[in-house]
């Protein structure tokens, strides 16, 4: 196989692209650019020496694919959207996927909003950010509008507003729409909002005095008040702000920092050389360098987010960063350095963000090594043979045997994975007998049909010695017995004198002394409350939606839209039912099948009506008697 990959490699062309490594099924398990796709394969094919991730890299390669592209900035972007697409084992992935938060100013409307978007378009309009987090960007939010009162009503609103609304009365906005506030005098402080986001807020100092003092001489001394109190908000912001630079330039500083399996990556934001926002970002790594997560880090982070500063300062030096310099200038349209300091203000800056990301590591790393001691604990109170790397726990839910569901959650090496959890509609009618909806649940999720999940090594039902046993008899009939560990968890009872849940095991009628293993108990406890809430959310939103139905939803020929022409018209189910086919059928959308489809339904519905009351008479004739 090395053989025919070497003979591969001799034919590969030799500019600029992209490689994909495949394992022996064909998936990609590493994705890597080159500005010489050629040189680049020899470092794995030919040269004897390799960093300890290569070598295990190398031991599950065995075909690789090439992609030319027509410059190396092509070849930049191609590798990030690659990434993305494939996931492969052996990358370096920035793996939350979400697009981070902007503030828009759309500055085509005469008097625009400040909005918090995700998604940034070439429409004219201002974007700020990108933010770190939606915390973030909401705390920006907050002091903009404290300090400036922009309107905060939506569109709609805006233009059929007839007074002003509370923003307005409690001086937390201009009242644009219904004052006379001139067009001039809003984009004077939109003026302001933009500087303030860039960072330039001594210039809003400065022209706020000179504004507050002009109308204190013309003896309009509210307004000079009004003034007077945007200055002290932005001078009370701009002593909160940590200055980092006296340039006033904009630029990122990132630092990393590594162990055996994960990887810190902390940015700190200069805008207007005041620090406004930081980010950390974890990646699961194996081996890799300070300078890949770097590289990795800087390729598809600037690749998510629309604004590039002009400068970006790295703890170390990172692998293609002229390719990467090149790539970001194109994006921005100007020029962007890629620097590693050696001393001065921004090697400073450097050092202070390279110890955030140290300490957020050093956290990370304490945090695993203490599930770790839980889960083994875990392991050892319930006797498994295997690690617990994923636990299920269900639990089921319903009122009075009325709408019942369940809902199995998972959590993997000890925390939640979201993307796991599913919910289940009880089918059975099996009314309040929860050992009879369990049995259902455990059978649906353990059967022929969902064998290609994955299973968990432990499984966890709500409940106790009754819940345990039909646990065991599901899996004894599906085969499955002995494939995984099966626990439950019962609540304590107060008035028996308990102190603590109790777990049951099979095989075992008492629950299991868990009073040293304190840990291990609250893990299972929080694995069952996030079951319990799942559930209960789960039964609370289909009630609602049950709830909100209309008689109108399950007639044939009867959708949304001529529901609401229905109601609109009739005001009513009682009128609808006085109404002839003719007449409703002459309605916007309707017509005469719809309109008998409707009348015979309303008739079944009386009939069911007349009987259950005749039912009901009939039962209270027989007390009586």
């Amino acid at each position: 196989m090395a053989e025919s990959l070497t003979e591969k490699y001799r034919n590969a062309p030799a500019g600029p692209g992209v490689y994909l490594m495949k394992d022996r099924n064909g998936t990609v398990i590493y994705v890597g650019k080159a500005m010489n796709i050629k040189k680049r394969l020899a470092s794995y094919f030919v040269s004897d020496r390799h960093d300890p991730k290569t070598a295990i890299l190398l031991k599950n390669v065995r075909d690789f694919e090439t992609i030319v592209t027509c410059s190396d900035h092509e070849a930049y972007i191609l590798e990030s959207n690659l990434i993305k697409e494939h996931e492969p084992k052996y990358n370096v992935i920035l793996k939350d996927g979400k697009n981070y938060p902007y503030l828009k100013i759309n500055t085509n409307e005469d008097f625009p909003a400040i909005r918090v978007v995700r998604k940034v378009r070439r429409d004219g309009a201002l974007y700020f950010g990108p933010y770190s987090s939606a915390s973030s960007v909401r705390k920006t939010l907050k002091q903009i509008h404290r300090i400036f009162k922009l309107r905060k009503c939506g569109k709609n609103q805006f233009k059929n507003r007839s007074r002003p609304c509370l923003n307005y009365q409690i001086k937390a906005c201009l009242g644009v729409c219904c004052n006379n506030v001139s067009r001039e005098e809003y984009e004077r402080v939109i003026r302001d909002v933009s500087l303030f986001l860039k960072g330039r807020t001594k210039e809003i100092t400065a022209r706020l005095k000179k504004d507050m003092q002009q109308e204190a001489a013309v003896h309009n001394f509210e307004k000079a008040a009004e003034l007077r109190d945007s200055l002290m908000a932005v001078e009370k912001t701009l002593e909160r702000q940590y200055v980092i630079s006296y340039d006033l330039k904009d630029r990122d500083a990132v630092a990393c920092a590594v162990d055996n399996s994960k990887a810190v990556v902390t940015v700190f934001f200069v805008r207007g050389g005041y620090l406004v926002d930081t980010g950390t970002y974890t990646f699961d790594v194996s081996g890799d360098s300070q300078a890949g997560v770097l590289s990795a880090f800087v390729s598809q982070y600037y690749e998510r987010t629309q604004v590039v500063p002009g400068e970006i300062l790295l703890s170390c030096p990172m692998e293609n960063s002229d390719m990467a310099e090149r790539a970001l200038s194109g994006k921005k349209g100007k020029r962007v350095s890629i620097n590693v300091p050696a001393r001065g203000e921004k090697k400073r800056l450097v050092e202070m963000v390279e110890r955030n990301a140290g300490e957020r590591l050093e956290k990370i790393v304490s945090a695993r090594a203490e599930t770790e001691s839980v889960l083994l604990g875990l392991k050892n109170l319930l006797g498994m043979e295997s690690y617990p790397g994923r636990i299920e726990c269900f639990d089921n839910s319903s009122i009075a045997g009325q709408n019942p569901v369940s809902a199995m959650v998972v959590f993997r090496n000890g925390a939640p994975e979201k993307d796991s959890y599913r919910k289940y509609i009880i089918r059975g009618g099996h009314g309040q007998d929860d050992y009879a909806c369990m049995k259902e649940i455990l059978e649906r999720r353990f059967s022929e049909t969902t064998k290609d999940r994955e299973f968990p090594d432990l499984l966890l039902v709500d409940g106790g010695k009754g819940q345990l046993g039909i646990a065991e008899r599901v899996l004894i009939e599906l085969s499955l017995y002995g494939k995984f560990a099966i626990a439950g968890i019962a609540k304590k009872d107060s008035e028996k004198g308990e102190k603590q849940d109790k777990i049951y095991i099979p095989g075992r009628s008492n629950p299991l002394n868990t009073g040293r293993a304190e840990k291990v108990l609250h893990l299972l406890e929080q694995l069952r409350d996030e079951a319990h809430r799942s559930a209960v959310t789960f039964q609370r939103k289909r009630r609602e939606k049950k709830g909100g139905q209309s008689f109108l939803d399950n007639v044939p020929n009867i959708g949304e839209k001529r529901k609401a022409v229905l109601l609109q018209h009739f005001k009513g189910i009682s009128r609808i039912k006085e109404a002839s086919v003719e007449e409703i059928a002459s309605l916007p959308g309707m017509n005469a099948r719809a309109a008998r489809s409707l009348l015979d339904a309303l008739e079944k519905q009386s009939c069911k009506t007349v009987k259950a009351d005749d039912v009901k008479h009939n039962r209270e004739q027989r007390g009586g008697v």
